[in-house]
């Protein structure tokens, strides 16, 4: 801020105070505007007098902004012509438009760049010329992102991984999963409609024990961390506890110890619920979403 030789005005004096980051130009139309103005340099602000300063003080300040921003974009469009990015998913109009697949990483960097902003009824990304040097930064990872979340990229990855060990393995895990069994030490069972943290599954309620005997070839395959409890084991069902359950339940006091997970259910924490509530509200929204309404 450039200092006056005029003393601040004092405190007591009906006014306000401005703040703006320190620019030549920006000074002497400040001190155009408010000729009255002076800088206080123990407050490092410019104190405006009278009863109406702060209305016309953030009037300014919003012109200032407007005229910063048309400066910046100025030089953002002559960055751009003098160093242009080339690509599929980029368009240019009076701003720069970006349109990918969908791609978790493509949004995160997005997000990272200012004044970037998504327009619903474009469906695209939106950003202002004076943010192009920063989307340049940005670029390398957003199209690499989004070329590998192009639907024939995806088909050619998931096509290479079926031979893979690791595919295999998660096919076998996911159908597991779909029966809705898991293994319960025969001699500590859960009281059945108790809502209960497991390792694999998250928070569950076991509806029915079977009373059959686990095959300790499938206690190895699905679930080798309870091979260590060397106790035989019956298998459970179980379903996903409701929100209104998550809800009522009451937290336990400390993180489940060795022997209960050796165990293989526990008592879930107050962070272990409120993960699982997050997850049960969004489910409900989106279900709520894919329900017609009449």
């Amino acid at each position: 801020m450039e200092k006056s030789d005029v003393p601040a005005a004092p405190q007591t004096a009906p006014g306000a105070e401005a703040r703006f980051p320190y620019d030549r130009a920006a000074v002497e139309r400040f001190r155009q505007t408010f000729p009255r103005a002076r800088w206080s340099d123990e407050r490092k602000s410019w104190f405006v007098p009278g009863k109406t300063a702060a209305r016309r003080i953030q009037r300014w300040l919003a012109q200032e902004a407007d005229l910063r921003g048309a400066h910046d974009d100025s030089k953002g469009r002559d960055a751009f012509a003098f160093d242009p990015l080339s690509s599929r998913y980029l368009e240019i109009a009076d701003d720069l438009r970006i349109r990918t697949p969908y791609s978790r990483t493509v949004l995160e960097e997005l997000r990272a760049v200012p004044w970037a902003s998504w327009d619903d009824e474009l469906r695209a990304w939106r950003v202002p010329f004076r943010s192009y040097e920063e989307l340049r930064r940005h670029w390398p990872s957003i199209e690499r992102a989004a070329g590998r979340a192009e639907p024939e990229e995806r088909k050619r990855r998931r096509e290479a991984s079926k031979d893979s060990e690791e595919y295999k393995v998660a096919r076998l895990q996911y159908a597991e999963r779909r029966r809705r069994r898991y293994p319960l030490p025969a001699d500590d069972l859960p009281r059945l409609g108790l809502t209960v943290a497991t390792e694999q599954y998250g928070i569950v309620v076991f509806t029915e024990i079977s009373g059959e005997l686990v095959d300790a070839s499938e206690l190895a395959a699905f679930y080798p961390h309870l091979i260590e409890a060397k106790v035989d084991h019956f298998w459970g069902r179980w379903r996903p506890a409701t929100l209104a359950e998550l809800i009522r339940t009451w937290p336990a006091r400390r993180a489940a110890g060795l022997t209960e997970r050796q165990r293989g259910w526990w008592q879930p924490t107050l962070p272990e619920l409120r993960i699982a509530r997050q997850k049960a509200r969004s489910l409900a929204r989106r279900r709520a979403q894919l329900v017609p309404s009449f």
